[in-house]
């Protein structure tokens, strides 16, 4: 599985405007959903503060992976945001977060949604990766650096 294979390109945020961890997932589901036919941006957001409620999402050095299972949805997809001045995510590290990787699944895609997971935590144990992610200036620099990535495993 390439993760530019499921990224949505018109989804990408590189300056979010939210400044707290449920305005960023909300402003990150309603990109998607308006860049996705037939996502629903509220059903999404409510998975995504679900999954929330279990365990943040931070998983550390200014990362986090929210992610959910949908109910409907046909495959895996993907987006991908950044907040320059970090946000308050309650990041297992407790340091801001400035790198937003979602990832939506089928309600039944089985160990599918685990190696989606486990690729990107894998992209972002790489500092270099994660550097060049938030010194991007464009949205191609964001897509050269993820395919470079997909291309090493």
């Amino acid at each position: 599985m390439k993760i530019m294979d499921i990224l949505v390109r018109d989804a990408v945020i590189l300056d979010l405007s939210s400044h707290a961890k449920r305005d960023v997932l909300s402003e990150m589901a309603h990109r998607l959903a308006a860049a996705e036919p037939g996502l629903d941006a509220q059903r999404l957001l409510e998975v995504l503060l679900e999954r929330e409620s279990l365990q943040s999402t931070g998983i550390g050095e200014g990362v986090a992976i929210p992610h959910g299972k949908l109910p409907g949805l046909k495959r895996l997809i993907a987006s991908f945001a950044r907040s320059r001045a970090g946000v308050d995510f309650e990041s297992i590290d407790g340091l801001r977060t400035q790198l937003f990787f979602l990832l939506v699944v089928p309600e039944h895609s089985g160990g599918q949604h685990l190696k989606a997971l486990a690729r990107i935590s894998r992209f972002f144990r790489d500092a270099a990766f994660r550097k060049a992610l938030l010194e991007a200036d464009r949205i191609e620099d964001v897509f050269r650096s993820i395919e470079e990535e997909d291309a090493k495993f």
